[in-house]
């Protein structure tokens, strides 16, 4: 007791050394933070007997329990897997027109259909399915063959104008420049009499010819009022939405000599549930319709080809 030292400004006993007149305190740490240390250090131990711990030339110690990071991703993944192949196998039983009743299902089919679009589809129609020239726009409501879940389904497995499909969507319109079935001037009068139709162009004497050239020429595919034709695959050209360009010249252009894409027929390259994704992601992205919507002034011809479509395909 003699030989212990307290510091004067504290009161604190010191440990008894000194370094240039400079002693250290004797305050050692609570025993609270001692106990926690042994017992991280026991823990530590027994983690490093458990799991894989040590590092040897090839390998590192297993532990006792065998378990591994890898391990259980594989697990993880096993069970990620068995969940999607019961999803796979429902959406492959389910006809795609009974989705919107389980509303579980379908956003499932949504989820991957997203995936698969991002794959398969985004080189055309663009990241957020807003398309470009040529390209549709799948999130808007104008629809060239219908936007029903099953009609969609059905475009995608058949394409549009598919080389070597024989069920492939088909809408061909005539050259009606360069094959001499109009000339100039009536090319000129019937472009500015569609663009009328959605306020692009005032009426005139012009837009009336063009009415007549209309009539005569492009109502049997169109309607009568220009609302389009699904059957056919013929636009509505009342809307201002246009595939390949809205201005007077780049209407002149198509039908002078129009442009006719071509969509791949996804039957031959993906699988029927994939498709049905597809289509669900699609319908879902806006423009989708609950159920077929009537053709506007089909014309008999129309009907006709959607009949022999309709008998083919059963």
């Amino acid at each position: 007791m003699a030989d212990k030292r307290f510091d004067e400004a504290t009161q604190t006993e010191t440990v008894g050394h000194e370094w240039d007149g400079i002693e250290e305190l004797n305050t050692p740490l609570p025993r609270w933070w001692l106990w926690t240390f042994y017992a991280c250090i026991v823990f530590a131990i027994g983690y490093t007997v458990a799991y894989p711990a040590w590092p040897g030339i090839s390998s590192a110690t297993q532990g006792v329990l065998g378990w591994t990071s890898r391990g259980q991703l594989a697990k993880e993944m096993d069970e990620a897997a068995a969940a999607r192949a019961r999803t796979v196998a429902s959406l492959a039983d389910m006809p795609i027109e009974e989705l919107p009743q389980h509303p579980e299902l379908m956003r499932a089919a949504v989820a991957g259909g997203s995936a698969a679009f991002k794959v398969n589809c985004v080189q055309c129609h663009g990241a957020g399915a807003a398309g470009s020239k040529g390209y549709p726009n799948l999130n808007d409501d104008d629809w060239l063959w219908g936007g029903d879940l099953q009609t969609i389904e059905t475009t995608l497995i058949y394409g549009i104008r598919q080389p070597g499909e024989e069920m492939t969507r088909q809408s061909m319109m005539p050259n009606f420049g360069s094959d001499g079935l109009l000339d100039a001037g009536q090319i000129r009068d019937v472009a500015g009499y569609v663009l009328s139709l959605s306020g692009k162009e005032k009426t005139s004497a012009a837009t009336q010819r063009g009415a007549q050239v209309f009539a005569d020429n492009c109502a049997v595919c169109h309607g009568e009022n220009a609302k389009g034709n699904r059957d056919l695959g013929a636009p509505n050209l009342s809307d201002a939405i246009w595939l390949d360009g809205g201005s007077k010249a780049e209407v002149e252009a198509q039908i002078h000599h129009p442009h006719h894409g071509v969509m791949p027929a996804w039957g031959e390259r993906l699988d029927p549930v994939t498709i049905k994704m597809l289509a669900a992601y699609v319908h879902s992205l806006g423009g989708g319709e609950e159920f077929a919507a009537p053709v506007a002034d089909a014309a008999p011809e129309g009907e006709d080809i959607a009949e022999e479509a309709a008998e083919t395909r059963e």
